[in-house]
């Protein structure tokens, strides 16, 4: 079954299957449509004709369409976490290129391909570009909480701002390989992972 988002972000958490699958079509329908025209076309009505619900539905679950938006983030972050436990699973332990390497590439696959990735990705980020740290501490605490097993490190501040220092790092250079190249420019990705590898060389070596 999807992952369901926080319940901080709905008004009432799905409790039959039957349920969960309205909640997800209407996340679904809420990612196409950010992708077709934007957060400013984005509507609650829109959602629900696009998911085939009653608009009684999508109010059952969400306030207002930023409500939405944020539940779709949650779920974003949610199957990025069950997709890098899947790759990590097969990494030796303590190989932290490994480990990095799957962070960095599953990002890029969702980037690549998720709807309504790009504008949201694990955090509203409507306007686009706000200056909201809040994305990518969630992204960092979900990073430490997964990876200081594998790499058999406590999940304490200094691995906490390790990851933070990588991620925001890597955020920034991940964006401008995506505004050099829709698909993402492959040399400004390479130098990213160069970069990481050389900052949690010294760290986790």
């Amino acid at each position: 079954m999807d992952p369901v988002p926080h319940t901080a972000s709905l008004r009432r958490a799905p409790v039959q299957q039957r349920s969960a699958e309205r909640l997800s079509r209407i996340l679904d329908a809420c990612a196409e449509l950010l992708d077709e025209g934007g957060y400013d076309e984005l509507s609650t009505r829109a959602v629900a004709i696009r998911a085939g619900v009653p608009i009684g539905s999508v109010y059952r679950f969400f306030g207002n369409k930023r409500a939405l938006v944020d539940a779709l983030a949650e779920r974003n972050l949610e199957r990025y976490a069950e997709r890098i436990t899947e790759r990590i699973a097969e990494v030796p332990t303590a190989d932290w290129r490994g480990a990095m390497d799957a962070v960095l590439d599953e990002y890029l696959a969702m980037k690549r391909t998720a709807p309504g990735f790009s504008l949201v990705d694990f955090g509203n980020q409507i306007p686009v570009g706000a200056p909201d740290a809040g994305p990518n501490h969630r992204l960092t605490d979900r990073l430490t909480e997964l990876l200081a097993a594998h790499l058999a490190r406590p999940p304490d501040d200094a691995l906490r701002r390790t990851f933070l220092v990588a991620v925001e790092s890597a955020d920034a250079l991940v964006c401008l390989a995506f505004r050099l190249d829709p698909a993402g420019d492959e040399n400004v990705i390479a130098e990213t992972r160069e970069l990481l590898r050389a900052y949690l060389g010294r760290v986790l070596d």
